[in-house]
């Protein structure tokens, strides 16, 4: 009886074992892949946790001098005074005007990927492509210093209008407030458009061709494969970077920001960014700059969470 349990217990012992060798086998087959892997996760541990102990500082009084851990505390003093701030009002204003707009152009890239897909012409789609993609490439300080040429009083902006006896005198159109908001989102859209329209087109790409061909048979055209096929088909991954849109919607693009902005039109540039810039590194009021990023966070997580949250209910599509 004893020997007969014997090897029923070398077996129970046996299986557990099995799975964790075929695991660990797999895992030395795909080392190279890991390491990869493991260093992606040590730069966004260090680079991207670790500093976030720093956050409490928008709790503290903290200066160059002392140390975190020195600092007294000031509590929700410095939020206090960031919602009491006389700037407040415009700085919300402008951040979310211009964050809004931007989050009206999301549909552009993805009428631009459909229209693009159309295209039958090998060579013309691979230039519109490159063209499109190109102004991606540039920083906005080159982009910002082409846009300064192009509305200044002799650009060719200017010249254009006047040309075409849109304007009867030239305007600085940069040291005009009032036209601000276009020219970012205007400026935007022409540098990310193409770029934006790469995921949509990937996605595109996945969709299978008999569904086309089944289209074609039922009668349909070219634009109702593009709303009944094309568009059904890439719904998740438009749900997925509407949701990332909305939760970044406090973000103005500081680059953009910083690189168009001046003193004539402060009234429409000055946004929580550049807001949040100015206070710390210009005025070293480090805990109050530290406690206004950490408001934008704590919305920009909340937006996150609530846009989640529709878009599963919605299409069953969401992050987590």
């Amino acid at each position: 009886m004893r020997q007969s349990m014997q090897p029923a217990a070398t077996l129970k012992t046996d299986k557990p074992q099995e799975p964790r060798r075929k695991w660990l086998k797999k895992l030395y087959t795909q080392r190279h892949i890991q390491i990869m892997a493991l260093l992606g996760i040590a730069w966004m541990i260090i680079f991207n946790y670790i500093p976030m102990y720093g956050v409490i500082i928008a709790f503290k009084d903290y200066d160059i001098i002392r140390t975190i851990s020195e600092a007294p505390w000031a509590g929700l003093e410095h939020f206090r005074e960031f919602m009491s701030d006389e700037n407040f009002g415009y700085v919300m204003r402008n951040t979310l005007g211009i964050s809004l707009l931007k989050l009206l152009m999301f549909p552009l890239p993805i009428v631009f990927a459909l229209f693009l897909n159309e295209i039958r012409s090998l060579r013309f789609k691979k230039a519109i492509q490159t063209i499109s993609y190109l102004p991606h490439f540039l920083s906005w300080v080159v982009l910002g210093g082409i846009l300064a040429t192009w509305l200044s009083e002799t650009g060719i902006i200017n010249d254009i209008f006047m040309a075409l006896k849109l304007v009867d005198q030239p305007i600085a159109y940069l040291a005009e407030p009032k036209y601000f908001w276009t020219i970012v989102i205007t400026s935007d859209v022409w540098k990310e458009l193409g770029w934006s329209a790469i995921i949509y087109l990937a996605a595109i790409t996945s969709i299978s061709p008999e569904m086309y061909e089944a289209a074609t048979i039922d009668g349909a055209g070219r634009f109702q494969q593009m709303w009944y096929v094309t568009l059904p088909s890439i719904k998740a991954t438009i749900s997925i970077l509407f949701i990332l849109a909305v939760s970044g919607v406090l973000n103005s693009n500081f680059d953009q920001i910083l690189v168009l902005r001046n003193a004539l039109n402060d009234s429409a540039s000055n946004v929580i960014d550049y807001y949040v810039y100015y206070t710390g590194i210009s005025s070293g009021r480090y805990s109050y700059s530290a406690a206004i990023g950490l408001f934008k966070s704590v919305i920009a997580l909340t937006l996150l969470l609530i846009a989640n949250q529709v878009s599963k209910k919605l299409n069953d599509t969401s992050l987590f």
